[in-house]
C-alpha cells in the first residue's frame, strides 16, 4: 500500500535498500503478508495483543536504563508515569497472549536500541482492533523513549508545502475534539467531531428524537466497510432519503433515492491534501486531468458546494449571508483556494518573499512535481504554542491499560478473524476492472494446517464461518503463511446483493468479510471499529461434511 500511511512511493525498494546497507526490517503480523518477503525477519502475533507486546517492549527499554529522548530532551512529559505502567507488562507476562517469546522480545529490544536509526511503525492491523488507541499511543512513546523521534532515520515531521491542519481559506481541521457529544442510542462519545461509524446503523433504525431519516454518502461503500455491513445493509433500505455522490450503483447506492455521479478520476485536477502530510519527503505535485470533462457534468466539490447552498436558501432568513459565502467559494473554485494556500506555505512567494516560491502555475509547469529535500528536524517549531511539550503518558491512555489487562483473560483458544489486502483489489471499486480481477480467487478464507486438520478441512473445501453478526460460505485456502488460530478474509468483497449493477464484479461477488464483524466489538477509547482480532466459528459444509 506504498508505505500505508507513511506515504513512501516505491517501499518495496526502500525496505529491500535498508537491508542492502546493512539494516533490518522486523515484522510482526498474524499473517505472513507480502511485506513480509522485504523483511529480514517476521513473528506471529496473536489478534488485538499489540499493545501487550508494545507495553513489554517500552518495559524492556525502561528495565535496562537505556531511555534517551534524543531531539525531544526538555520537551516531554509523563516518563516516570510511563515506566510505572510498562513496568506490570514485562514479557514473561505478556507472552503466552502474544505468542511473541521473552527471547524474541529481547532480540528486539537489544537490535532496536543499538541501531544508530531506527523507527517503530504501526498501521492497520494495529489501529483496527479493541485497543488501537492503546498501539498508536505506544508506538510513538517507543520513538520517544529510543530518541527516535524528529532526528533523521526515525519518525520525523513532513513539512507540506500546504498544511490543510492550519492553512486558510477553510482547509483547516482545528485540533480535534473528543466527548463534546455522544450518539443517541449506545452513548459512544464523538471523536475529531465524528460519531465511530459503527452506531450509523442504529441510529437509523432505533425510532425517537435524532433518528436519522436522511443520509448522504460520498464515494464511499460502507455497506462492505464498515462492521455488521449486513444489519446497514438492512437500514440503509428503511431511510425516508438516501442520496449519493457515486459513478457506480453499487452495495450501498443500490439504496439510493437519488445518485449525483461526479467526474471521473481521469476528469478532474488532483492535489493530494492528505498524503503530502505524511510523505517521506518534502513534495508537492498537482495533477491535470487526462480529459475534458463532458459538457454539464461536475466535480465533487461542485456538487457539494451546491448542495450546501441550496440548503442554505431554503433555511432562509439569517442564512442570505451563507448562501452569499457559499457562492463566492463556488466561483472561486479550489484551484484559487489551493494557489492561495501553496503562495503562503513554507515555500512559497507569501512566506519567504522570494519571486520564485511556490504557485499553482508552477505545479502546472511541472507535471512531474516538486521535491523540496528530505525531512528536517522541525517538531519544536511545529508545536502549538497552547501545548508547548509531549505528553508520553496521557491520562486517558493510561486509564485504558485496565481494560487491557482485564483482556488477558479471554479465551484465546477460539478461531479469529483478520481482514486482509491484495495490491490488485484492495477496495470494492477495484473489483469492477477486468484487468485486476483477472488470475486466481483471492476471495478465500486463509487457515492454518494444524487449524484445518483439527477441523477436518482441506484445501479448496467450502467452509462456513460465524460470528455474532452473521455467516458465510467460501472456499478454504490452507496455507502456513497465517498463525495458528487466526483465518483470514479479504477486505471489499461481497458483490451477490441484487440491485449492484457492476458487471465484473459481480461475476467475482465473493463474501463480505464485514458481514462477520461486530458493530459491538470496539475500541472504546477511540470508538474505532474491530475489524481484526473477531471471534468466529468455522465449520465444513453440510453436503462436503457427509460425502
Amino acid at each position: 500500500s506504498n508505505g500505508s500511511l507513511m506515504s513512501a512511493p516505491g517501499i518495496r525498494k526502500r525496505l529491500d535498500a535498508i537491508r542492502g546497507r546493512g539494516g533490518q526490517v522486523i515484522l510482526l503480523d498474524p499473517r505472513r503478508t507480502e511485506s513480509a518477503r522485504s523483511a529480514t525477519e517476521h513473528h506471529f502475533i496473536r489478534p488485538g495483543s499489540d499493545a501487550l507486546f508494545l507495553l513489554s517492549l517500552v518495559n524492556e527499554v525502561f528495565a535496562r536504563g537505556a531511555v534517551r529522548l534524543g531531539n525531544l530532551e526538555g520537551l516531554t512529559r509523563g516518563l516516570d508515569e510511563l515506566r510505572a505502567v510498562a513496568k506490570e507488562f514485562p514479557a514473561a507476562f505478556t507472552a503466552d497472549h502474544t505468542g511473541i517469546s521473552p527471547d524474541v522480545l529481547g532480540s528486539i529490544a537489544t537490535r532496536l536500541l543499538a541501531a544508530r536509526r531506527a523507527a517503530v511503525y504501526g498501521r492497520m492491523g494495529a489501529s483496527t482492533q479493541r485497543f488501537g488507541g492503546l498501539c498508536a499511543w505506544l508506538v510513538y512513546a517507543l520513538n520517544a523513549i529510543t530518541g527516535n523521534v524528529d532526528r533523521e532515520g526515525g519518525v520525523m515531521f513532513t513539512q507540506p508545502a500546504l498544511d490543510s491542519l492550519k492553512a486558510v481559506g477553510g482547509f483547516g481541521v482545528g485540533r480535534g475534539s473528543h466527548g463534546r457529544w455522544r450518539s443517541r442510542v449506545r452513548g459512544l462519545a464523538e471523536f475529531g467531531g465524528e460519531l465511530p461509524v459503527a452506531v450509523l446503523a442504529e441510529e437509523i433504525l432505533t425510532e425517537g428524537t435524532g433518528q436519522i431519516r436522511g443520509l448522504l454518502t460520498m464515494a464511499g461503500n460502507p455497506v462492505l466497510s464498515t462492521p455488521n455491513g449486513g444489519q446497514l445493509d438492512r437500514a440503509l433500505g428503511k431511510l425516508d432519503l438516501l442520496i449519493s455522490v457515486d459513478p457506480y450503483i453499487n452495495e450501498t447506492t443500490r439504496h439510493a433515492h437519488l445518485i449525483l455521479p461526479p467526474l471521473s478520476p481521469l476528469e478532474r485536477p488532483h492535489y493530494d491534501l492528505a498524503l503530502h502530510i505524511f510523505a517521506v519527503r518534502n513534495t508537492a505535485k498537482f495533477s491535470l486531468p487526462t480529459f475534458p470533462p463532458k459538457r454539464g457534468a461536475l466535480d465533487d466539490w461542485q456538487i457539494h458546494l451546491g448542495l450546501a447552498r441550496r440548503l442554505a436558501a431554503l433555511r432562509g432568513g439569517r442564512m442570505d449571508k451563507e448562501v452569499l459565502r457559499l457562492r463566492a467559494l463556488e466561483k472561486a473554485g479550489p484551484e484559487r483556494m489551493l494557489d492561495v494556500g501553496l503562495r503562503t506555505g513554507p515555500y512559497g512567494s507569501g512566506a519567504n518573499l522570494l519571486k520564485d516560491g511556490l504557485t499553482l502555475k508552477k505545479l502546472r509547469e511541472n507535471p512531474h512535481g516538486e521535491d523540496f529535500g528530505a525531512l528536517q528536524p522541525c517538531l519544536r517549531e511545529r508545536l502549538p504554542e497552547q501545548h508547548a511539550y509531549v505528553e508520553l503518558a496521557p491520562a486517558p491512555m493510561l486509564a485504558d491499560v485496565e481494560r487491557l489487562r482485564a483482556s488477558m483473560g479471554d479465551d484465546e483458544r477460539s478461531l479469529v478473524l483478520i481482514g486482509r489486502r491484495h495490491v490488485r483489489s484492495n477496495n470494492s471499486w477495484l473489483h469492477n476492472s477486468e484487468r485486476l480481477m483477472k488470475g486466481r480467487d483471492r476471495c478465500t478464507a486463509m487457515l492454518h494446517p494444524d487449524d484445518a486438520a483439527r477441523l477436518g478441512v482441506v484445501d479448496g473445501a467450502h467452509v462456513r464461518l460465524r460470528s455474532r453478526t452473521g455467516e458465510v460460505s467460501v472456499v478454504a485456502e490452507l496455507t502456513d503463511d497465517i498463525m495458528p488460530g487466526v483465518v483470514s478474509l479479504p477486505h471489499g468483497f461481497g458483490h451477490q446483493r441484487e440491485g449492484v449493477q457492476l458487471r465484473v464484479a459481480s461475476a467475482h461477488p465473493g463474501v463480505s468479510v464485514n458481514d462477520l464483524t461486530d458493530e459491538t466489538l470496539l475500541d472504546t477509547l477511540t470508538g474505532n471499529a474491530a475489524l481484526n482480532g473477531v471471534p468466529v466459528e468455522l465449520t465444513l459444509e453440510l453436503a462436503e461434511a457427509a460425502s
